[in-house]
Parts: structure tokens; sequence; C-alpha cells
């Protein structure tokens, strides 16, 4: 299927790696001209490399923080109007929330929920005049069913889904699309931290804590981020224009829910 995103901008974010990296790598095989932002410039300009080669497209790099004003600035003035945003930043880190402080919930708060919506500001209205965009937002899994010990994230990225459900609906009509993707258990960095964590917290071995919520869920593996990257794609596309609002789980089917 042709996503009829060929020449489309994109500004991808936290895209050096994992998923951000997946969602950038899909978009320039569709032919989108995409500008990456992470803040490691030597494994940024290493990822941008990799996907041109791969997709023969250029890939612009900025080595940027994109959950500060000097970030986001950065990162605008090499794409400077968007056709396509995909909002991601690190996620805080896991823990008990009685240690938290209230600069801790301002450092999530500003990196989850604030910078999406930030950068949301500052591109929907061009999207708007030029009657395309396609808003993601890399959100969690966590959404839907809280994991206990990210509270932190369980917290900014649940603001930002109540924010964009109310916004979302009111693009549309000018055919911009604002959605999230709320990823499950996928094989990154960051799975590999939170398996950290729990083996400190347990006692088991990270092989054995990887084994076991491996198993646990339905597909019985975790997931291949080039799928979530495909899945980015395609909310990305011209024929996704009906699509907005939602918030679209890829976890392999560990939520029980019916809904």
């Amino acid at each position: 299927m042709d996503l009829g995103i060929k020449g489309k901008s994109a500004l991808v974010c936290a895209a050096s790696k994992g998923l951000g990296r997946a969602c950038a790598l899909s978009l320039a095989r569709e032919g989108a001209l995409v500008t990456i932002v992470a803040r490691n410039l030597e494994a940024l300009e290493k990822t941008a490399d990799e996907i041109g080669a791969i997709s023969g497209t250029r890939v612009t790099a900025v080595a940027a923080d994109i959950t500060t004003v000097a970030g986001r600035s950065a990162a605008l003035a090499a794409c400077p109007n968007p056709d396509i945003l995909v909002t991601n930043a690190g996620g805080p880190p896991p823990g008990d929330f009685r240690n938290w402080t209230r600069d801790d919930w301002i450092k999530a708060l500003d990196a989850n929920m604030l910078t999406p919506i930030e950068l949301i500001k500052a591109t929907v209205d061009a999207m708007i005049a030029r009657r395309f965009g396609r808003i993601v937002n890399i959100t969690s899994g966590a959404v839907k069913a809280p994991i206990d010990a990210l509270g932190l994230s369980n917290g900014a990225r649940t603001g930002l889904t109540g924010f964009v459900a109310g916004l979302a609906r009111q693009t549309v009509r000018h055919n911009v699309t604002i959605n999230n993707l709320l990823p499950g258990p996928f094989e990154t960095d960051r799975l590999q931290s939170v398996f950290a964590v729990q083996s400190r917290d347990t006692g088991k071995t990270v092989a054995q804590l990887r084994e076991e919520r491996s198993k646990a869920n339905p597909s019985g593996r975790f997931g291949d981020p080039a799928e979530f990257g495909d899945a980015c794609a395609y909310l990305c596309s011209a024929q996704a224009g009906y699509i907005t609002g939602q918030n679209i789980l890829l976890d392999g089917g560990a939520f029980p829910g019916t809904f």
C-alpha cells in the first residue's frame, strides 16, 4: 500500500533508538523527509546514517533535549513546518511514589505531558492551514493498565491522553489527526531498565524476569520495534484521516479488557 506521504516532512522525537527510531525508519521508507531528534549526537548521527542507507532518503539529525525550550526551538528550526509530528520522550524512572519529590513530578510532566503539548501547539495551526497533519504521541500501555512501579509515567502520560482527547475532535475536520500509540513490552532499552529495577527489588535475575514476562504475554514474546514503527506510519498515512483521538494499544494482547 502506498501511504501517500512521500515528500511529506516528519519530525520524530527521541529517535536515536528504540520505538522512536522504528517510527523514523518506517516513515523514511515511505518517502517522508524525516528529521530525528535526540540528545546523544553520536548515537543520533549513526541512526540517521543507518536509516538513510536503508530507505534511500536523507535524514536530518538534530542533537537536542526535546523537553527543553531550547531543544524544541532547535528541532523546529530544522523542521519548521512538519506535516507529521511524532512526539516521544524517555519515560521517568520507576520507583515508589513515597520517594518522589515535587521536582520529580514536574520533570515527568515536562517530559511526558507538557513537551508534546508544546510541540503540538507550535505545529498544529500550520497543519490546519495546509489541510494535512498527522500527530502521533508515543505514550505507554500503562495509560490503560497502570504499572505500579511507573507511577510518574502513569500520571504524566494520562494527563496528555486527556488533553489529546479534546483537541483531536477539533482538528480532524481540517484533515489533521491526533492519536496516541500505547506500547506494551517491546525489545527496547527501556524494557531492560525496568527489569533491572525489578531484579534489584525482587532478587530475581533479569533473565528470569524476561522469561516470566514473555511467557505471561498471550503472544509469548515481546514486541518487535519494527511492528510499532509500521503502525505509526499507517496512522500518519493519507488513508488514516478518519482515525483521531484514539489510544491504540500494541501489547500482544496483554490487556485483558473487551474495550
